[in-house]
C-alpha cells in the first residue's frame, strides 16, 4: 500500500506540474538556463564515457571473433548496433540520473525545507510547475541530444581502438559500420532517450518536492531519487525493447 500511495502522489505531482506557467517570460528564462546547465555541464563526462564504451566494445567483441569463421569487418556492425541500441542511450541515462537527478532532487528539496516552496504557494504560484516544469522540458531536449552525440562518439572510439590495437584496420571497421544499417535503430534509441529523460527529471523532482525536515532529509531524498531513477531506467529499457524490437 505504501508504494501505491507513493505512485498516486507521483501522478498527482505530475498533474500539478503540467499546467500553464503563470509567467511565460520567467518560464522561458528558467528553461534556457536549465537546458544550458544540463547540456553543457554534462558534455565532458558523456564524451569520456562514450569514447571508452566504443573502445572497450571493439576489444571485447573482437576478442570473441578472433579465430572464428566470421569476417572481422562484422565487428564494426556489432559494435555499431550495440552502441546505438543499448549502450549510448542506457549508459548515458544512468550517468545523467546520477548527475542531474541528484542535483534536481537536492535543489528542489533545499527550496522545500527552507520554505521557499511554501512562500510560492502562499503567493498563489503553482509551485510544482514553477520549480519542476522547466527542468522536465529542458531534459527532453538535452538528454536526447547527448545520446545522439554519444552514439557518434562511441563509434568513433571504436575506430580509435582499432587504430591503437591493430586488431583490424579502420577501413574494415568502417565497412562494418556501413553494413546493413537500419534507421529504425536511431528511432528506437531516441525513443528510449525521451522516456529516460522524463523518468529521471520527474522522479527526482518529485522526491525533492516531497522532502520534509532538514539537510539530512535533503540528502536522503537525493539518494532515493537516483536509486529509483536507475531502477526505472532499467525497467523501461526492458519494456521498450520488448515492445519496439520484438516482432
Amino acid at each position: 500500500m505504501k508504494y501505491l500511495a507513493q505512485f498516486g502522489a507521483y501522478l498527482l505531482f505530475l498533474r500539478a506540474c503540467f499546467r500553464m506557467p503563470d509567467k511565460w517570460l520567467m518560464f522561458r528564462e528558467s528553461f534556457l538556463r536549465e537546458l544550458y546547465k544540463m547540456g553543457n555541464d554534462s558534455f565532458l563526462i558523456v564524451s569520456i564515457i562514450s569514447i571508452f564504451i566504443g573502445a572497450v566494445g571493439v576489444i571485447q567483441i573482437g576478442y570473441q571473433l578472433i579465430g572464428s569463421l566470421v569476417p572481422m569487418y562484422v565487428l564494426g556492425r556489432i559494435v555499431r548496433d550495440s552502441n546505438i541500441l543499448e549502450f549510448s542511450p542506457t549508459v548515458t541515462a544512468l550517468v545523467m540520473a546520477g548527475k542531474i537527478g541528484s542535483n534536481i532532487a537536492s535543489e528542489i528539496g533545499t527550496m522545500k525545507v527552507s520554505e521557499q516552496v511554501d512562500a510560492l504557494e502562499i503567493m498563489g504560484v503553482n509551485a510544482a510547475s514553477y520549480v519542476a516544469l522547466p527542468k522536465i522540458l529542458a531534459s527532453l531536449f538535452a538528454i536526447p541530444a547527448l545520446v545522439t552525440y554519444s552514439m557518434f562518439l562511441s563509434n568513433f572510439g571504436g575506430a580509435l581502438s582499432c587504430e591503437l590495437s591493430g586488431m583490424i584496420s579502420v577501413d574494415a571497421y568502417v565497412q562494418g559500420l556501413r553494413m546493413d544499417f537500419d534507421s529504425f535503430s536511431i528511432t528506437f534509441a531516441l525513443t528510449k532517450a525521451f522516456v529516460f529523460a522524463f523518468l529521471i527529471t520527474t522522479i527526482s523532482a518529485y522526491h525533492g518536492y516531497k522532502t520534509e525536515g532538514g539537510a539530512l532529509e535533503v540528502g536522503s531524498a537525493s539518494t532515493r531519487a537516483v536509486v529509483q531513477s536507475c531502477i526505472a531506467i532499467i525497467f523501461f529499457d526492458y519494456i521498450l525493447t520488448q515492445i519496439m524490437l520484438y516482432k
